[in-house]
């Protein structure tokens, strides 16, 4: 998320862009009917159930996101037989850089190429977005939208407005503090308060509204000055919404004092990441500046390609 936390759930546009770390899905047909999952990336290992069962009883954390994908997919084009998924990735679901909503996308994805059923991209996300609500309740689907177009986006809440942005590069920093919240439980914070000060928390949104457009015209001139200017700008609301921390200030602090141009936390906030810009002659000492406080740089780049299917 580059602009827009928390007010894109409530209607307000936002601007996010996709990663270039990347999770891989596979599917096969089973015999049995059943759902198969290995993923031993986040330690599970021979989870089977009956397809008759899914999204029924206890099912583990680590197996919601595809067996809710699965389940969702299943019927809404009346599926039978079996299914083995395997999933794996090349950074931490620890991290908060949408992982639950990549491999959401991936199996859809997936289940599309491998039963022939063609979905377009809006399809996709509209399948994925279904299934993030199934499970969490509330979102935005930002993150599924970046997982399936890829690129940069200028987004609005469940999808109404999907728009790209034309640019060749996004040249920010990430890092993460070490520590994972969970978005539902933030949302559901910054809904109280919403319940108890709604001119207030209203006004803070507008705000991130008016900063979302002009982060898109500042990143399409490549003005990565203004850009951090507004990243300052959109890091303070955040704050007044109470979901930043000590530790994420310490670390966008830490990267403005070595040089950057501008600093914020990326995401529901509590944990996670931070995202920078800075400066080409800046980047290593804002980079060792947010290490000293504890953050870890996440070697990515930005604007990165979405869903594909390969061979």
């Amino acid at each position: 998320m580059l602009f827009g936390e928390h007010a894109v759930v409530y209607g307000h546009p936002c601007l996010v862009t996709a990663i270039s770390r990347r999770i891989l899905v596979s599917a096969e047909r089973l015999d049995k009917p059943v759902l198969k999952i290995e993923a031993k990336d986040i330690k599970l290992k021979g989870y089977e159930k009956e397809l008759s069962a899914l999204k029924k009883g206890a099912v583990p954390k680590e197996a919601q996101f595809v067996e809710t994908a699965v389940a969702n997919f299943f019927e809404k084009y009346d599926i039978a037989g079996g299914i083995k998924i395997e999933t794996s990735s090349d950074f931490s679901a620890k991290l908060g850089l949408g992982s639950s909503s990549a491999t959401i996308v991936c199996v859809i994805k997936a289940l599309s190429e491998l039963f022939g059923i063609e979905l377009d991209k809006k399809g996709i996300f509209d399948l994925s977005y279904k299934t993030i609500l199934d499970i969490q309740g509330k979102g935005s689907g930002f993150d599924a939208a970046a997982a399936v177009y890829g690129g940069t986006l200028y987004f609005v809440t469940g999808g109404k407005t999907i728009k790209p942005v034309d640019i060749d590069s996004l040249p920010i920093i990430v890092a993460y503090s070490g520590i994972k919240d969970d978005t539902a439980t933030l949302i559901n914070q910054v809904s109280k308060k919403t319940a108890s000060f709604p001119k207030v928390i209203e006004g803070i949104y507008c705000q991130i509204q008016l900063i979302v457009e002009l982060g898109m015209n500042a990143t399409l001139n490549k003005d990565w000055k203004t850009l951090g200017d507004l990243m300052n700008f959109n890091q303070g609301c955040l704050k007044s919404l109470g979901v930043s921390t000590k530790k994420l200030s310490d670390m966008v602090y830490a990267a403005i004092d070595a040089g950057a141009w501008g600093a914020k936390l990326s995401g529901a906030g509590g944990g996670d990441c931070i995202i920078a810009i800075a400066p080409e002659d800046k980047r290593k000492a804002v980079e060792k500046a947010i290490e000293k406080v504890g953050g870890k740089i996440v070697e990515t780049d930005a604007n990165a390609p979405g869903v594909r299917v390969e061979e």
